[in-house]
């Protein structure tokens, strides 16, 4: 689905205001399309990627639901424990905190990471 111009500059200013609010700590920054969802996380600094995890890596059967999410959710935890990274801010790179979004942050939670 195409976003009309609006919904793009607001999803871009989201994205901008949410980068620019958690300097100074790692972020779990999110994207997902209709098919797939990826988490990764980012240094402090914005140069390195710490760990990341998707729909891709996870090897799972239909990567756009929750359950895809779910499992990315944990990987991702587990990949953030190998890299010594605990806490983190959640960047959710201006899509809405629900569904697939939240499913992800709620099993990253779970798996040990502090937002």
């Amino acid at each position: 689905m195409k976003l009309s111009k609006k919904q793009a500059r607001l999803r871009r200013a989201i994205k901008f205001r949410a980068k620019n609010a958690e300097i100074g700590v790692e972020r779990l920054c999110v994207h997902k399309t209709s098919q797939h969802i990826y988490a990764q996380i980012i240094s402090p600094c914005g140069t390195k990627i710490l760990a990341s995890a998707s729909t891709l890596t996870a090897k799972v059967k239909n990567g756009g639901n929750k359950d895809a999410a779910t499992k990315v959710g944990t990987e991702i935890a587990k990949a953030a424990k190998k890299a010594k990274v605990t806490k983190v801010a959640f960047d959710r790179s201006g899509f809405k905190f629900h569904g697939r979004v939240k499913a992800l942050a709620d099993a990253a939670r779970d798996g040990g990471l502090d937002f």
